[in-house]
């Protein structure tokens, strides 16, 4: 009995159309995302972005007392630095804020309008912080001589601001500029313990 001939037709050898335009629409968006993904690294090498922050540049402990009753009268300067290294687009600030603390006690709230920090430059706030006397508990008392007599208090700082900034044609970043540090002073005249305290963005 002679083997039966198997024949394909022409529309079993055909490729679908659709199977060909998903094949070329895929084609042109990996060319497009490669495209894409250069474009945006030499962007990135020309313009070299810097992130802009902000950091505590020098404080002064102005005055500290503490009376028998435990009401404590303070007044802290902080100079608060925001910095802007780009040099091709300017940076936006806002909803600055930053809480001044002793021992857990809140003793000053420090704020700033929405500003702009121009290109590769910076903008200083010189913060004179008087406090309201403060009542403090007999433990917090006690902490609070206890530094005097070391001569060492440590405040703590906490706060963010808003930053809005521009990358050349790549588009705008915006995020949340946090700045958390320990402000340390000799109470016996005032003068601030330097330390390296910047910003983080989150």
């Amino acid at each position: 009995m002679a083997p039966k001939s198997k024949f394909s037709t022409s529309r079993e050898r055909a490729t679908n159309p659709l199977v060909w335009c998903g094949a070329i629409i895929c084609t042109i968006f990996t060319i497009a995302v490669i495209l894409g993904g250069i474009v945006t690294f030499i962007g990135y090498l020309v313009i070299h972005p810097r992130v802009p922050y902000v950091s505590v540049m020098d404080a002064h402990l102005d005055h500290i007392q503490i009376y028998y009753e435990g009401i404590l009268e303070i007044q802290v300067t902080i100079l608060i630095r925001a910095q802007n290294g780009n040099e091709k687009t300017h940076a936006s600030f806002s909803d600055s804020s930053y809480s001044l603390s002793l021992n857990r006690e809140v003793v000053a709230q420090l704020v700033a309008p929405p500003f702009e920090v121009g290109k590769n430059s910076s903008v200083d706030f010189n913060y004179v912080v008087p406090s309201s006397p403060i009542p403090l508990r007999p433990d917090q008392v006690e902490d609070v001589d206890t530094g005097l007599k070391k001569d060492l208090i440590i405040f703590d700082l906490k706060g963010s601001s808003r930053v809005r900034w521009r990358i050349g044609s790549l588009g705008s970043v915006r995020y949340l500029c946090r700045l958390e540090c320990q402000l340390r002073f000799h109470p016996l005249n005032g003068t601030y313990i330097p330390s390296r305290y910047s910003s983080k963005a989150k």
